[in-house]
């Protein structure tokens, strides 16, 4: 049995595309995990499979379109994955002042270095990205609102969540 982390991408935003987090727990005992719990109503939900991690995100992206009508990308990770990336966080320093203009984004590809090349190029003078292992993590200095850099590479399947949020994420988890 495994402990996931399993983050829907882009429900949620402006009323759009709504998946109520009760209804994500139920979804996920039906898929035979167990112990969900979520974070927020932004798609971050904590469960337990005897499923490798691919299949997770399968079964769920197959089960969310069947019941809520539209398409959810989903990309899950290991509890173990999801403490190394919050030790791996370049950003330590202005993660302490200032966490929600901290960003880890995952895929379900492996980040690159021409990945982190790209955003960077896109980058303004008070934003990083550094590539650790398989994610970017991103700062925000000015915030991501009107950032020109964007929250993820143009191509492939990725999410963010704020350093905020993968502290949390990571507290359940323990």
């Amino acid at each position: 049995m495994s402990h996931y982390v399993v983050l829907l991408r882009g429900i949620n935003v402006g009323g759009h595309r709504r998946v109520p987090m009760q209804a994500l727990r139920a979804l996920a005992a039906e898929l035979g995990c167990r112990d969900a719990q979520t974070y927020v109503a932004s798609g971050n939900l904590l469960c337990t499979s005897d499923e490798p991690a691919h299949r997770v995100e399968a079964a769920f992206e197959r089960a969310l379109e069947a019941r809520f009508g539209f398409a959810v990308d989903v990309v899950a990770r290991s509890a173990a994955q999801w403490a190394d990336y919050l030790d791996s966080n370049p950003f330590t320093a202005e993660g302490e002042q200032t966490p929600n203009l901290v960003m880890l984004c995952i895929g379900k590809q492996p980040a690159t270095s021409e990945d982190a090349a790209t955003l960077q190029a896109r980058a303004g003078d008070n934003e990083r990205v550094v590539l650790q292992g398989d994610a970017l993590w991103l700062y925000f200095g000015d915030g991501s609102g009107r950032s020109k850099m964007g929250v993820g590479p143009s191509s492939g399947v990725w999410t963010t969540r704020n350093l905020r949020t993968v502290r949390n994420l990571a507290a359940m988890l323990a």
